[in-house]
């Protein structure tokens, strides 16, 4: 069975569902927002995505699946990591993005009440 290609439409789309998700820019690139804070952004190469992460979550994502999930020096001292749109399954999406929308300067009360948090895969 053929692999779901995700695209930044896809991110997009499902972000968008996120109570206090807003599209914006960042770097030239399109963007998610939560209350005026980054939470992801198209990387410029245009085949992956930038998403904020805690260091923790970040170091465990990679040493599980390096081909996905990955940092440049750039980002090495920054809360976020690289994901490969070619190769992040989908079901993880919903994860990623509660992730990101909880570690993105979010309000506590707005974030802990979320269904869409609730909800997992």
């Amino acid at each position: 069975m053929p692999k779901t290609r995700v695209t930044y439409d896809t991110i997009r789309c499902l972000g968008l569902t996120i109570p206090d998700v807003e599209e914006s820019t960042s770097y030239g690139t399109p963007a998610l927002k939560v209350n005026r804070q980054l939470s992801v952004r198209l990387h410029q190469d245009l085949d992956k995505i930038v998403l904020r992460m805690p260091f923790d979550r970040r170091e465990e994502l990679m040493a599980e699946e390096p081909n996905t999930y990955f940092i440049t020096d750039h980002y090495r001292e920054y809360p976020w990591v690289l994901v490969s749109l070619a190769n992040v399954r989908p079901d993880a999406l919903r994860d990623l993005l509660n992730i990101a929308y909880r570690t993105a300067g979010r309000r506590r009360s707005v974030a802990y009440n979320s269904p869409f948090l609730r909800y997992s895969i």
